[in-house]
C-alpha cells in the first residue's frame, strides 16, 4: 500500500482547480462546459452540444479555414437583493472549436437549437460517402461445382 499524506489545503486547491479550469496536476478533466456528441450517418456528421439555459440569440456558429467554432453565453440572472448562496452553474462565454475534415461540405453546414441542445449538421461531400467498389477479374470463367 503506497503511503499518502492528508493535506486539506491541497485537496481543496485540487477541487477548485478541477471546477474552475477543468484540470489538476496537469491532467485534463473529461468534464466540459460544452459537452458534445458526434453522430455519423451515411451522408453527414451531426454534432450535438448540451447548452441548457443559453439564450439562442447568444449562440454563434462559424466556419473558418477548416475549423468550426461554437460560441455561447450564459448570463447571471439575479434580481435585486438576491445573493447567490451556492453557485455550481458556470456563467460567462463559452467557446468550442472542432477541426473539420476536408470531406465536409462547409457551404452546406446547418445548425438548430431545440430544448437546450445545439445540433450542427455537417454534410459530407460525395467523395466521402461510402460506395461499392466493383471487382474486376482476369476474364476467368466461373467454376461450377459438379
Amino acid at each position: 500500500m503506497p503511503l499518502t499524506s492528508y493535506d486539506p489545503f491541497t485537496q481543496e486547491f485540487d477541487r477548485l482547480a478541477r471546477r474552475v479550469f477543468g484540470t489538476t496536476n496537469g491532467a485534463v478533466s473529461r468534464r466540459s462546459v460544452m459537452p458534445m456528441d458526434v453522430i455519423r450517418r451515411k451522408d453527414e456528421v451531426e454534432l450535438r452540444f448540451d447548452l441548457p439555459g443559453i439564450d439562442p440569440e447568444s449562440l454563434e456558429v462559424t466556419v473558418d479555414r477548416g475549423v468550426l467554432t461554437v460560441s455561447a453565453k450564459r448570463a447571471e440572472e439575479y434580481a435585486e437583493g438576491e445573493n447567490p448562496y451556492r453557485r455550481e452553474r458556470v456563467m460567462g462565454t463559452f467557446t468550442r472549436r472542432v477541426s473539420l475534415s476536408d470531406t465536409i461540405d462547409a457551404e452546406k453546414i446547418d445548425a438548430g437549437y431545440t430544448n437546450g441542445v445545439l445540433s450542427v449538421r455537417l454534410p459530407l461531400l460525395e467523395k466521402a460517402q461510402p460506395r461499392k467498389v466493383e471487382i474486376h477479374t482476369d476474364g476467368q470463367k466461373e467454376i461450377a461445382a459438379a
